[in-house]
């Protein structure tokens, strides 16, 4: 994993509108982080690349907040996937998060992305509530937490391996 540089952008931009295409045309319309802007968040190092060779795989959008941290959007290349990268970017978020000494990993996904919720809650996140998405009308957002710290660990993985 390394943090995203400028130069990156056009490679970020492309793999998030691959990675959510099926959305894309199950919504009519692309989902929130194919619409980004980019830009500020590579210079603010809220962008995460992981690498496989030489090719971008995946990426994850990482925001530091006082009390946690929120996952803007996770996104594997098609070429990528089935290959547990999301799983990856997810431990990477929930390290980061607990470098930073906060007590949960906050995301939210759209209600229709039924097989991204169900892969959420396997990994130990819990619904936290829905509403509408303010910037989609008809939209639903799913908001999920997950805690972080030794508690959450033995909880969620008793064996103690990284989950």
């Amino acid at each position: 994993m390394r943090l995203a540089r400028a130069d990156d952008l056009a490679a970020i931009v492309a793999l998030t509108s691959e990675a959510y295409a099926p959305y894309t045309a199950l919504f009519g319309a692309p989902p929130i982080p194919v619409t980004e802007d980019y830009a500020p968040r590579i210079g603010r190092g809220e962008v995460w690349l992981q690498e496989e060779c030489v090719e971008l795989a995946g990426l994850i959008v990482l925001e530091r907040h006082p009390d946690h941290a929120m996952i803007f959007s996770v996104a594997v290349a098609p070429a990528f996937q089935g290959r547990k990268l999301g799983i990856a970017l997810l431990d990477f978020a929930y390290e980061q998060a607990q470098s930073w000494g906060v007590p949960e990993v906050r995301l939210y996904t759209n209600s229709r992305m039924e097989r991204n919720i169900a892969l959420y809650s396997a990994y130990g996140y819990r619904e936290t509530g829905r509403r509408a998405n303010p910037y989609r009308p008809g939209w639903t957002v799913v908001d999920m937490a997950k805690s972080v710290g030794k508690a959450a660990d033995r909880i969620l993985n008793p064996e103690g391996g990284r989950r």
